[in-house]
Order: structure tokens, then C-alpha cells, then sequence
């Protein structure tokens, strides 16, 4: 049996109703209680997200704090896509009490001077794809490596787009906020100039809950379409 069949993927994400995941405020308090439901324990996200929100060597007191209130960090895996070696600071991101496990994924074509770097920081790795990383190799063998049944996306426009691409995300969470962001330069939360899609994605509607402060909870399952044979 296909190991990715047995690990459900999950797009957990607040938007606004134009569909922007930039240019509003998040509710940082119920994105977080709302994705620990899904009870995780695997995290992926793409070198931008981290690159964009760089880690201090020291862990500020109020978030061992915060990871108390959340089981899935004391035994999550932290997944980075970081095919170009980008990411240059795995030793405070060993250190966040966010997640248990950081791992790079890497491809053939990401330098030797940055796996040797890894090894170094004591990072596992794991390498999928020539010029860039396989995705779906790549989380095969996350999921072999270390039993992950559900990993959360906590990334960007772009891998998810990816990730949705190539049929690997089996359900999608809005939480919807009650505004329009109207910014063209604002983020996508699925980017559509990276990886368009041959035909629409079709969702089915199974959760639907209103929230505080005019916030709506969507879950949906990604109806995912049989190969022929």
C-alpha cells in the first residue's frame, strides 16, 4: 500500500473573503487552537516562511509557555523545503519548543557546502528530486522516517500551491475573516502564478461553524480524482 494514502495532509489557513493571506490581522490565538484540532505531528513549510520571520538564538519565556497549551509540539516534526540552502539558522530553529523534530528537505542540486552545514547543526535530512525537491518522495519518506499520520502546512502561497498541484493535500481549513484586503500586492493564500492548475480543484463542504468576532470555519475535503489505470 502507497504510504502517502495512510498520512493526511492539511491546508490550515486564514483569509480574508478575496482570498489574501496578507494585508489584514490574523487571530493568531484561533488560527493556533483551531490546527491543533487536526492533531498534528508534522509541520511543512516552504524557506520563504522562515526567511521572512528569521528565530533569535535565545527562545523568549512567553513561548515555552505557549507550546504548553498545544500537545503536538512536545512531538511534531518540523519539515523545511529549502532546496537552494537558504536557511541558515537551523540552531536557533533547534531550539523553538514549537516542535520536537527539525528536518531539511533537500534535492541533488542543493550544494554540498549546505548538507555538510546540516549534518553539522545535527539536522536530519532528507533528499528527493534532481533540481528541485519531489515532494511526494520527500514526504514518503518524511512519513517512513519518522510516522507522521497528519501533517499540517504552516507555509506560504507557493508551496501550498505546489503541494495542491500535485495531488498531495487531502483537506483544506479556512478560517474566513470578515473583510476584503483589495491589495493586488498582498499574498495569495494558494498562489496562482506558480503552479496553475489544469482544471479546478473540487472540494466537498464538511465542517462549517461560525466563530467570534465574525470569523467563519470552513473544512473541506479535496475530492481527488482516480487515475485510470
Amino acid at each position: 500500500m502507497d504510504t502517502m494514502e495512510r498520512m493526511k495532509i492539511v491546508l490550515h489557513i486564514q483569509t480574508s473573503l478575496d482570498a489574501r493571506a496578507t494585508g489584514f490581522d490574523i487571530d493568531m490565538g484561533t488560527y493556533y487552537q483551531l490546527a491543533e484540532t487536526f492533531e498534528p505531528d508534522g509541520i511543512i513549510s516552504g524557506a520563504d516562511t522562515f526567511l521572512a520571520a528569521p528565530m533569535s538564538e535565545e527562545v523568549p519565556d512567553w513561548s515555552y509557555e505557549v507550546a504548553k497549551n498545544f500537545p503536538s509540539c512536545s512531538r511534531s516534526v518540523i519539515a523545511i523545503v529549502d532546496s537552494k540552502g537558504r536557511v541558515r539558522n537551523w540552531s536557533a530553529i533547534k531550539k523553538q519548543p514549537f516542535w520536537k523534530t527539525p528536518v531539511a528537505l533537500c534535492s541533488r542540486s542543493t550544494p554540498k557546502e549546505y548538507l555538510q552545514y546540516l549534518k553539522g547543526e545535527g539536522i536530519d535530512t532528507i533528499i528527493a528530486g534532481k533540481e528541485r525537491v519531489d515532494l511526494k518522495k520527500a514526504l514518503k519518506e518524511l512519513q517512513a522516517k519518522f510516522g507522521l499520520y497528519t501533517l499540517r502546512i504552516d507555509s506560504g502561497g507557493t508551496l501550498s500551491a505546489i503541494l495542491l498541484k500535485e495531488g498531495l493535500i487531502d483537506e483544506i481549513s479556512v478560517i474566513l475573516s470578515p473583510c476584503t484586503v483589495g491589495n493586488p500586492n498582498s499574498a495569495h493564500f494558494i498562489n496562482p502564478t506558480v503552479s496553475e492548475l489544469p482544471e479546478p480543484c473540487q472540494l466537498k463542504l464538511r465542517h462549517l461553524q461560525e466563530l467570534k468576532n465574525g470569523l467563519v470555519w470552513l473544512k473541506y475535503d479535496v475530492i481527488k480524482k482516480r487515475k485510470k489505470k
